[in-house]
C-alpha cells in the first residue's frame, strides 16, 4: 500500500492535484457575454461535482449540490455586476471556457493585479473546482462583509 503523505504539509500541500490546476492556465471571460456563456455551461453541469470555495475560509470538504451551484452562479453573478461596474468583466476566469474544471472569480473590490504580470498576483475571493481545494494562504485580509456575505449565502 503507497502513501502519498510525506508528514511534511508544505509538501503535500505543493504536491495537490488542485494546486498544480490552480497555478495552471487559464483564460478570462473578458467580456461580460463571454461570462454569460461560461455561467451558461456551469449551470448545465451544476450536478458535476463542484467545490465553491471562498478564500479566507476553510475549504469544502465535499461537493455543493446542483441548487447551491446554481444559487452561487445567481449570488455571484449580482455581485458581479453590482460591484464591477466595467465595460469589459475581465475578472473570471477559466482553465478552460468550453469546458471548465476550475474558476478563478477576483473580488471586484480586491483586484490588485489579478492578471498575474505581478510577482505576487492577489488570490482570487472565490473558487469553483471539480478537484477538492487545498487552504490556499490569504495575502491580505478578507473583509468582514465578504466573509458575512459568504456565510449567509451557506446558510452558515
Amino acid at each position: 500500500m503507497s502513501n502519498t503523505s510525506t508528514n511534511d504539509p508544505a509538501r503535500d500541500v505543493a504536491a495537490s492535484p488542485f494546486l498544480r490546476a490552480f497555478r495552471g492556465s487559464f483564460t478570462s471571460a473578458l467580456r461580460w457575454s463571454d461570462l454569460d456563456a461560461l455561467w451558461m455551461r456551469l449551470r448545465t453541469d451544476a450536478k458535476g461535482g463542484w467545490y465553491l470555495y471562498a478564500i479566507g475560509e476553510p475549504p469544502p470538504e465535499a461537493p455543493a449540490d446542483q441548487a447551491m451551484v446554481e444559487r452561487f452562479i445567481d449570488e455571484i453573478d449580482a455581485l458581479l455586476r453590482r460591484e464591477h461596474d466595467e465595460r469589459l468583466c475581465g475578472i473570471v476566469y477559466a482553465d478552460d471556457l468550453r469546458i471548465p474544471s476550475l474558476v478563478k472569480i477576483y473580488d471586484p473590490n480586491n483586484l490588485g493585479v489579478a492578471c498575474g504580470s505581478s510577482s505576487h498576483p492577489p488570490l482570487p475571493g472565490w473558487v469553483m473546482s471539480k478537484l477538492p481545494p487545498v487552504d490556499l494562504p490569504a495575502t491580505q485580509l478578507v473583509p468582514k462583509g465578504r466573509r458575512r456575505w459568504w456565510r449567509a449565502l451557506l446558510g452558515a
